[in-house]
């Protein structure tokens, strides 16, 4: 019997933790709207990305392909704009497809004559593109490509009151925030000017103009990735005076370097400036000079960022259920990676395969007509798997190109398709400094990380960690005699279940 397609709204936020929310036992940010979704819905508890920046997942969840097979092996490498794209078999089988907000399938620091995306404003274009009909777009910095950048212009607001991309000491340090943390810039504009507002604004209006196709929506948050730059109107929310420390900080330099040294040197590395092996965090920063107020006022911003898209996502529901949609559509909600925020005394994100930046939300309201009862998986699924989930609700058969697998609705489903990992890969090069980690997440709660050779590693290093015994991957067992066998196991599962890297290899065109 044919299935009637739903409606999908895939909802992501950029650069969220797993812990932010409340309903992942996350204490500060109130995010009622989001935790309504997972008591409706499905939450599922042990999610990953394949890769822990954003081109990458991106285009994990475009294509439902792990890095090695789509080719997008770090920020700065496109996918071919003739690539197919799960939006494209959507729109082939009569939805309506829409992304609004951060797309980032090209680099947003490219010059615009090079990438669309970046163009796309200037020419007054909302597409088609990459597979989406239409496509209004916004991002962290008013670097003066986007929609959002256009339209704030449109109101005469003053650039000056957005963090500077590139300060002009070419550094990216700058701060307007009380302790002096880099990057924390609360703004004179007013909450209904603020991307977030603006994201959901423009979410639904595309869909008040449809007509009664089902569609694809992708509604994508730029935040709460930093520059922490919030509306000064909404510092009210919470004080950073108040903040904890996050758990896996240490009070003294002594005991940070103790946790640090239980890791591969790249991980000391960063925290005292000496290596610096990725682009994700400014180049002139030193996580060991981090002070604690400094970590408390930008998790403060974090937390009021991640309301403020709790309250966006709650108008768009709200709409879908005033409009008799909320029957008719299944909603999706997921971040692309996590954030550092202060574990381990480190900030930002990069080669870093820990819970803080592999770990997502992950929570799937289906819709009412799809009568399935919520519950909380524990199995672990992946952005890999988004892909043939959509083509299900759809009722149309996936496309070749899809690796994964269907998302389990129940935990007695996800036994039964005896969902045993998640992969996770890093590769990057910076000057002739490069990185190279293959990882793999057992629903057994056991973590390993392999470091290929590189400049920094001869491909004996690695980490192995035990979540039962261990969930903040604290204790690296990769040298334990004991669990030699293992390690080995689990080493020979990574890479039997790795795919071949595409080939020839993507070159990576511009920054991030």
């Amino acid at each position: 019997m044919p299935v009637t397609p739903r409606n999908i709204l895939f909802i992501t936020t950029d650069q969220m933790r797993f812990d932010a929310l409340g309903c992942n036992g996350g204490t500060i940010a109130r995010t009622p709207n989001i935790d309504q979704l997972a008591n409706n819905g499905i939450n599922y508890q042990r999610a990953h990305n394949q890769n822990v920046v954003c081109m990458p997942a991106r285009a994990t969840i475009m294509t439902g392909q792990h890095v090695a097979s789509h080719g997008v092996w770090m920020n700065g490498v496109c996918l071919p704009e003739d690539e197919p794209t799960i939006a494209h078999h959507l729109q082939a089988h009569g939805y309506q497809t829409g992304l609004l907000g951060k797309a980032h399938f090209e680099p947003w620091l490219g010059a615009p004559e090079n990438f669309f995306e970046n163009r796309m404003a200037a020419l007054g274009s909302t597409g088609p593109h990459r597979g989406f009909d239409h496509m209004e777009l916004a991002n962290h910095f008013f670097e003066g490509h986007s929609h959002y950048d256009a339209w704030m212009q449109s109101h005469q607001t003053d650039k000056d009151q957005f963090y500077p991309m590139v300060t002009n000491r070419g550094q990216n340090t700058a701060s307007r925030g009380e302790t002096g943390a880099l990057q924390v810039w609360p703004m004179d504009v007013p909450t209904e000017l603020y991307h977030t507002h603006w994201v959901a604004d423009r979410t639904i209006n595309w869909l008040s103009g449809l007509n009664q196709n089902p569609f694809f929506c992708w509604m994508s948050f730029p935040d709460p990735h930093h520059p922490w730059d919030i509306p000064r109107s909404e510092l009210h929310r919470h004080d950073w005076r108040d903040m904890p420390l996050p758990r896996l900080y240490r009070d003294t330099h002594e005991a940070r370097l103790a946790l640090l040294d239980q890791k591969p040197k790249h991980w000391r590395g960063y925290y005292e400036g000496t290596i610096w092996s990725n682009l994700e965090s400014p180049r002139d920063f030193v996580p060991a000079s981090l002070t604690p107020d400094q970590i408390r006022e930008i998790n403060a911003y974090t937390h009021i960022e991640n309301e403020l898209i709790d309250d966006a996502v709650g108008r768009v529901v709200a709409w879908l259920t005033t409009n008799n949609l909320i029957d008719q559509t299944d909603i999706f909600f997921t971040t692309d990676h996590g954030e550092l925020q202060g574990d381990f005394g480190l900030m930002f994100k990069g080669p870093y395969h820990v819970d803080a930046l592999m770990r997502l939300p992950m929570i799937w309201q289906p819709a009412q007509s799809a009568n399935l009862a919520p519950a909380t998986i524990q199995a672990p699924v992946g952005h890999v798997d988004l892909a043939k989930t959509f083509c299900q609700i759809a009722g149309i058969t996936p496309p070749d190109y899809c690796e994964g697998a269907l998302m389990p609705t129940t935990n007695d489903e996800a036994n039964a398709q005896d969902r045993q990992f998640q992969l996770t890969e890093w590769d990057s090069e910076h000057g002739p400094l490069d990185m190279h980690l293959k990882s793999l997440y057992h629903k057994d709660d056991w973590l390993i990380t392999c470091y290929e050779p590189s400049h920094l590693y001869d491909g004996s290093e690695g980490e192995l960690y035990n979540l039962n015994e261990d969930p903040d991957q604290i204790a690296n067992l990769w040298d334990h005699p004991k669990h030699r066998e293992t390690q080995q196991e689990l080493k020979d599962l990574l890479y039997e279940a790795l795919p071949e890297p595409r080939s020839p290899k993507l070159a990576r065109v511009a920054p991030v």
